[in-house]
This record gives structure tokens, C-alpha cells and sequence, in this order.
């Protein structure tokens, strides 16, 4: 898998409640989205459209108020600029200077820029016969006002009290020469104050909005899933625990309909299932009870022939196929063994193992863990067991280990034997599959001991891995998942 795509699999939730509240989160996010987007675009439209109005009929007004100053004789125009300024204002703060103010225009901005260039037309046509015109954009902090240095900050409240507002908003200053050495000074607020806020999209209240739109929809969304899932929790339980041979309670037939129909159907499997192990024990058991009546009776009438090398050899045979249906009724019995499951003393268990096969003269070390694992005791012993007896039959000398490992338990069985070809592998497990160094260190085996083992390790949820040594011999692995606990931990045991 590609190394994008390998990463993208690890960051998917692995659960269905995870993966369902992603998608749903994701659609809404992705939905947002989209609509702000074409939101920006319809307003940015709209915005550009108010601006140009707005701003031609500012320039109008602009216009007019130039045409007028013209028309004063020179030594009227500060008289009249004088008595508006005692009427309180007007809609422009005038002051005639003798050259143009330099002032900080502010950022480049797309709606300033559109309302200067409709302003700047607006003015040139209404104005024709005026050639130098200054128009810009300036934030209110010390904006000069005439080529003195005086600032706006400077001028009495009620000269300037259409201009300054609480929240400061940009200034439009526009300043036209009229004749040499005179210059009107224009500065006025656009009919909407902040109307560069109007162009972006993203403002407080919408992200406010589009939060708690979000958070609403994660929260019901998380609700329903987990209303819905929760069933197929329960089922995923009940499918463990009748995997793991145990009892779980019948599923109640509540939910979806999807979901009481597969739980009818799991509780029709369960059963179809359960009569099936019953019928193959039962099965079993009747070829054990039928061939040993007739098996028996040959060798007696074997016994009655003359030949002796013809009656050694049907003994051989008889022997044999007794031995195929004892193996084939133990196979059945040791991996369909019914127990509960209870906390098993690793140590106990192994130590009770090890001296029986030093007692009869087998070379096997074990050192303690004091772990503890949940199993069925005599299941996980009959596994153990046959992996044990492989090793002392086929490398001479055990030893066993037992150890933690990402949340598992692991007990590992390792001979020093031959080990085992690797394209053996595939089929070790399988029935009556022998080695050769096998059939003839043992003759007497059948190769059930690893079926047997794998079928009980899996039965309690775990895994048999098989390998050899980097060091030489061969190494059985059994790994059981969690469940399992430090004993030094609890009060009043023994080690």
C-alpha cells in the first residue's frame, strides 16, 4: 500500500460509532464549506455593487461641493468654511490649503480599491476642468487635516463629530485643486462606515453560528450511532462468548429491523451450530462404541490362524486402525472440552508440568512469571501438554517461557531439535501430517498434537505461532489476548 494511502488508513477511526460521527462531521464540515463559499462569492458581488453605488453618489455630492467653492470669490471661502464649521458640520470637514496633505492611505483592499476607482470617475466626470485630484483612503489616528500639521484629533468635537466614531472606520479624503496655492480639503465617512467588513465572509458571528451548527449536529449524530450500534455490540458479544464455548444470553429481538433480523438469524446459527457439536460428539462416540465390538472380535479370530507371520501383520493392521479411531474420538473430545473459564496460576500450572517431566527423566527448565491468564484450566493444559511432549520427543530438552507482550500473554515452548523445514509449515497443523525425524523418534504418534493444541488456543480467542529458533530447534508460541493480570497485585496469594 502506498505510503499517502497507508497513513490515511491509520487515521480512519477503526470502530463503526468513530467512522460514522467522522463522516457525518466531515459531510457537515465539507457542507459548510461550500456554502460559505458561494456565500463569499454572492456577497462579495453584492458588496462590490453597494460600494459603486454608494460611492458615485458620494462623488456626486463631493462634486457638487467643489463646483460650489469654485464659484466663491477666493477671499469667501474661508468665511463660509468658517460659518459651517459654528452650524456644526456638515457632511464634509472643509479646510482650504496651500498645497495637498500627505497622509497614510491605508492597505490595499478590494472594496477600497473599487470605491476609489468609481469615486476618482465620478469626480472627473462631474469635474472636467479640474486636472490635479488626490483621492485616498486614511484610518482617522493622526490624520493631518491642513498642511500646517494640525490633526483631526486636533479640531473641536463639533467640527469632526460626523467623522470620528467610536470604532474607528476609514476616512475618505479627497483634496482639489481649485487655483495655484489653493487647495479644498474633503474628508467624509462612506454612507456605510465599515463597509470593507461587509467582504469577508468569516466574521464572528458566523463562526459563532457555524460552531454551534456543528456542535449540534456532532452531538446528535454521536447519539444516533451509538443508539444504533449498540445492538451490534451486544451481538458482537454474544458471537464471542459462544465462540469461546461459553453461555451468553439470548439477544433481544429490540432495535432496527435490520438488526432483529440478523439477530434471529445469529440465534438460529447458535442453535443450528450447537445441535451440530452435540450430533458430532454423539457421532463419535457410536463409531468409538461400534468399531471396538468388531475390531475385538478380528483379533480373536486372528488369534485362530495358522500362519504366524500373516496373523503379526493382521494384528498390526487391527492395531493400527484401533489406534486412527481412539486418535480421531480424541481429537473430538480434547478440542470441545467443556469448561469455565476461570484465572489460571501460570505458574502452578507449568510447575506441576515441568517436574512431572523431570520426574520421568526429561531435561526441562521453566523460570516464574507470576502470571495469571483466563482460560479453561484443563484445555490450556492438554494444549501445553502436547507441545510439550513434541519437544521432548523430538529435541530431547525443553524449555518454557512465559512473558507479556503488547497485552498478550505468551508461553513459548522451544526445543533443540532438528526444527522444522519451511515448507513444512503449511501443513504442520494438519491431521495425521508427520516428519520424518518425527516417525522416527515416535512411531508411536499419530500428528493430532498440534491440531489439537492450535483448535484449543483458538478456541479461548488466542493464536498458536510456530517457528524456528534463530539459535537451532523449533519454538511453539501460544498467545492469549488480555484478561491477563499480575497476581503480586492481589492480596493473600501464594507464588
Amino acid at each position: 500500500m502506498p505510503k499517502p494511502l497507508h497513513l490515511l488508513a491509520r487515521l480512519v477511526p477503526q470502530s463503526l460509532l468513530g467512522r460514522l460521527t467522522a463522516v457525518m462531521v466531515v459531510g457537515v464540515l465539507l457542507t459548510q464549506l461550500a456554502g460559505n463559499f458561494i456565500w463569499a462569492a454572492q456577497r462579495r458581488a453584492e458588496a462590490l455593487n453597494e460600494v459603486n453605488a454608494a460611492s458615485q453618489h458620494l462623488g456626486h455630492s463631493a462634486a457638487s461641493a467643489v463646483r460650489f467653492f469654485l464659484s466663491l470669490p477666493p477671499n469667501y471661502r474661508p468665511l463660509i468654511i468658517q460659518q459651517f464649521r459654528e452650524m456644526g458640520g456638515t457632511r464634509f470637514l472643509v479646510n482650504i490649503n496651500r498645497a495637498p496633505v500627505d497622509v497614510q492611505a491605508i492597505a490595499a483592499q478590494e472594496l477600497a480599491d473599487a470605491a476609489l476607482k468609481q469615486l476618482r470617475s465620478t469626480l472627473k466626470e462631474d469635474l472636467p476642468n479640474v486636472s490635479k485630484l488626490r483621492i485616498d483612503f486614511a484610518w482617522p489616528e493622526r490624520l493631518p487635516v491642513s498642511d500646517e500639521g494640525a490633526t483631526i484629533g486636533d479640531l473641536p468635537d463639533s467640527w469632526v463629530q460626523h467623522i470620528l466614531l467610536t470604532k474607528p472606520a476609514p476616512v475618505l479624503l479627497i483634496q482639489v485643486e481649485m487655483d495655484p496655492g489653493h487647495w479644498l480639503y474633503l474628508a467624509t465617512l462612506m454612507p456605510n462606515p465599515y463597509f470593507l467588513e461587509t467582504g469577508n465572509p468569516l466574521t464572528h458571528d458566523r463562526l459563532l453560528l457555524q460552531a454551534l451548527s456543528l456542535a449540534a449536529v456532532l452531538l446528535l449524530s454521536i447519539l444516533v450511532v451509538r443508539w444504533t450500534t449498540r445492538p451490534l455490540a451486544a451481538l458482537a458479544e454474544a458471537a464471542t462468548a459462544f465462540g469461546n464455548g461459553e453461555q451468553a444470553p439470548a439477544l433481544p429481538e429490540t432495535g432496527s429491523r435490520e438488526f432483529m433480523a440478523t439477530a434471529r438469524a445469529f440465534e438460529a446459527m447458535r442453535e443450528r451450530i450447537q445441535r451440530y457439536i452435540e450430533d458430532r460428539e454423539r457421532l463419535f462416540v457410536s463409531i468409538s462404541h461400534d468399531l471396538r465390538t468388531p475390531i475385538m472380535r478380528l483379533k480373536l479370530r486372528t488369534e485362530l490362524l495358522d500362519d504366524d507371520d500373516m496373523r503379526a501383520e493382521f494384528h498390526d493392521d487391527l492395531d493400527e486402525l484401533d489406534m486412527m479411531v481412539k486418535g480421531a474420538l480424541q481429537t473430538v473430545k480434547d478440542s470441545d472440552i467443556h469448561e469455565n473459564p476461570t484465572e489460571v496460576r501460570l505458574d502452578a500450572l507449568l510447575g506441576r508440568m515441568v517436574r512431572d517431566a523431570q520426574l520421568a527423566g526429561h531435561k526441562v527448565s521453566f523460570e516464574a512469571s507470576g502470571l495469571t491468564v483466563t482460560a479453561k484450566p484443563l484445555a490450556l493444559k492438554r494444549a501445553i501438554g502436547n507441545l510439550l511432549n513434541n519437544a521432548l520427543h523430538y529435541g530431547r530438552q525443553a524449555e518454557i517461557a512465559v512473558r507479556r507482550n503488547a497485552g498478550n500473554i505468551e508461553i513459548e515452548i522451544r526445543d533443540h531439535g532438528p526444527g522444522v523445514p519451511e515448507d513444512a509449515f503449511g501443513s504442520l497443523c494438519e491431521p495425521y501430517v508427520r516428519l520424518e525425524h518425527g516417525r522416527k523418534q515416535n512411531s508411536s504418534g499419530m500428528g493430532l498434537g498440534l491440531g489439537i493444541a492450535r483448535g484449543i488456543v483458538q478456541a479461548h480467542g488466542g493464536e498458536l505461532l510456530l517457528a524456528n529458533h534463530p539459535e537451532g530447534g523449533f519454538r511453539a508460541t501460544i498467545a492469549l489476548p488480555g484478561g491477563a493480570f499480575d497476581p503480586l497485585a492481589l492480596p493473600g496469594q501464594d507464588h
